[in-house]
C-alpha cells in the first residue's frame, strides 16, 4: 500500500473501529507498514499521536451520545475504553471543558473533533538532496534511551545535551582516541512496548572493552537513502525528517521502507553554525514490479 493511501486508510480502519480496543500496531499491521515508522509518520503528518487521536475520537462521539441522552456515565465510559466513570469523566472534562452532566445544560460547548481527512503536498519532494547508498552491515557502539513517540523532537535534544555536556568526554577517552561517539543518533522499533523506540547515541565500534551503560549494536545491511541537511540542530534536521514523511514518502514511486530503523548522521563541527552538515538515513528496498506499474498509470 502506497503511503499517502496508508494513511488514509488508517483513518478509516480506526473510525470502524473507535469502540473497540485496537493499538498501533493493529492499525500499522492493516495498512501493512512498520509500527515504528507508521507512528513516526502519523504524528508528523497529523502533528498527533494515534493514542490522541482515537481519544479525542471517542470522547467527541461520547458527547454526542450525552446529548442524545440515552447513556448513563458509567455505560459511556465502559462504551469507550474507560476503566471507571470517574476516569471517563475526567478525561471528558479536560477534553470539553466541562463534565457530562453539565454538557446536557450548555450543548454550545460541545468540540468538535471529526475524522481526519489526509491530503498531503508532494510539490516539493524532488528538492530533497538525497543519495542512495548500499552498505555492509556495521557494529556501533553507545548509550540507549527509551522515548515516547508523542515527546520525541522535545526530549531528544536535552538527551543529547547531557550527554555532550556530561558524559562524551569520559566515555570516548575509555573507547580510545580515534573513537568518533556521537557520529549517530539511531532510533530502533521497540517491539515490546509500541508506544516508544530506542534511541541510541552511537558511533563506530572498532573492538575491545565495552565500557559500563553503553552496548554494542550491528547495524544490518541494507540500501540507505541517505538525505542531506544543512542548518543548526536541531531545527534543521527536524525539518528535514518532516519532509521525508510529507514529500518523499508519498511522492516516490520506486522505493519502500525495509526495516524499523533510521539514522542521524553527525559530522564534527558546531551543530549551531548555519552552514553545519548532517544526514537522515532510510533504509529502503524496491517496490514490487506491479505496485510500480499501477503507479505509473
Amino acid at each position: 500500500m502506497e503511503w499517502l493511501e496508508a494513511m488514509k486508510e488508517s483513518i478509516r480502519y480506526m473510525e470502524a473501529h473507535l469502540p473497540e480496543t485496537i493499538t498501533p500496531e493493529d492499525i500499522s499491521r492493516h495498512v501493512s507498514i512498520s509500527p515504528f515508522y507508521f507512528q513516526k509518520g502519523f504524528k508528523i503528518i497529523t502533528g498527533m499521536t494515534i493514542g490522541t487521536y482515537l481519544r479525542n475520537r471517542r470522547l467527541y462521539l461520547a458527547a454526542l451520545d450525552v446529548l442524545a441522552g440515552n447513556d448513563k456515565v458509567i455505560d459511556l465510559a465502559y462504551k469507550y475504553g474507560y476503566e471507571t466513570p470517574e476516569s471517563f469523566t475526567k478525561a471528558f472534562s479536560r477534553f470539553h471543558g466541562l463534565a457530562p452532566c453539565q454538557l446536557k445544560k450548555q450543548p454550545h460547548r460541545l468540540r468538535v473533533f471529526l475524522p481526519l481527512q489526509i491530503t498531503i503536498s508532494v510539490e516539493g519532494g524532488s528538492n530533497l538532496n538525497y543519495t542512495l547508498e548500499k552498505l555492509d552491515a556495521f557494529p556501533v557502539i553507545g548509550i540507549e534511551e527509551t522515548f515516547f513517540y508523542d515527546g520525541a523532537y522535545d526530549e531528544i535534544p536535552p538527551f543529547w545535551k547531557q550527554f555532550c555536556t556530561g558524559r562524551k568526554e569520559q566515555l570516548c577517552q575509555q573507547l580510545g582516541e580515534n573513537s568518533n561517539l556521537g557520529k549517530y543518533g539511531i532510533c530502533i522499533a521497540d517491539k515490546e512496548h509500541p508506544k516508544s523506540f530506542r534511541y541510541v547515541i552511537a558511533g563506530d565500534y572498532e573492538g575491545g572493552p565495552v565500557p559500563p551503560d553503553m552496548k554494542v549494536m550491528e547495524i544490518p545491511a541494507f540500501t540507505w537513502v541517505k538525505f542531506g541537511c544543512t542548518g543548526p540542530l536541531p531545527g534543521a534536521l527536524q525539518a528535514i525528517n518532516t519532509r521525508i514523511f510529507k514529500e518523499w514518502l508519498p511522492g516516490n514511486t520506486r522505493y519502500e521502507i525495509a526495516h524499523s530503523i533510521n539514522i542521524e548522521m553527525y559530522t564534527p563541527g558546531d551543530t549551531s553554525a548555519p552552514d553545519y552538515s548532517s544526514e537522515i538515513w532510510i533504509p529502503v528496498k524496491e517496490k514490487q514490479p506491479a505496485c510500480r506499474t499501477a503507479l505509473n498509470h
